[in-house]
């Protein structure tokens, strides 16, 4: 997995807006950069119902919300939508993405892993958790003053 300070890798990949995203596109923001499993299941529902909600306050903040997971980009689009999320949403079909950062889990789909990245794409934190919730707060701590923010 990416260790704390060290350098995201850059990847290109169709997201859900039916473009091609590109990570070092966002350099000069600080990026909240979440890996879930799967599409449509119950914690990645949430998780990224919650990032919605969170990101034009985020954004106010100058902090960019990415999303990954191994679905393909069509499914995200659709995703994306269900869940309200206007950030891009990358699909990892090939699993490349995943590999890169170490996230992989042993039966393909990627693990719930949030990279917090700063405006060099330089990784500052890190949570791991099967559960959506602490990486919803940890967001909230990091950027928007704490847990009920």
């Amino acid at each position: 997995m990416i260790a704390i300070g060290s350098s995201a890798p850059d990847f290109e990949a169709k997201d859900s807006t039916g473009g091609k995203f590109r990570l070092s596109s966002l350099r000069g923001r600080k990026v909240v950069l979440y890996f879930f499993p799967k599409a449509f299941t119950g914690g990645c529902t949430i998780e990224t119902k919650q990032l919605a909600t969170l990101s034009p306050k985020l954004g106010e903040q100058g902090v960019q919300v990415v999303g990954v997971s191994v679905d393909d980009a069509e499914t995200q689009a659709k995703f994306a939508t269900h869940c309200g999320a206007s950030f891009p949403i990358v699909g990892d079909p090939t699993k490349e993405i995943s590999r890169k950062f170490g996230v992989l889990s042993l039966v393909g789909l990627s693990k719930r892993v949030t990279f917090f990245l700063d405006e060099q794409g330089v990784v500052q934190d890190v949570v791991v958790s099967l559960l959506p919730n602490p990486h919803l707060t940890r967001t909230r701590e990091r950027y928007l003053s704490g847990p009920a923010a």
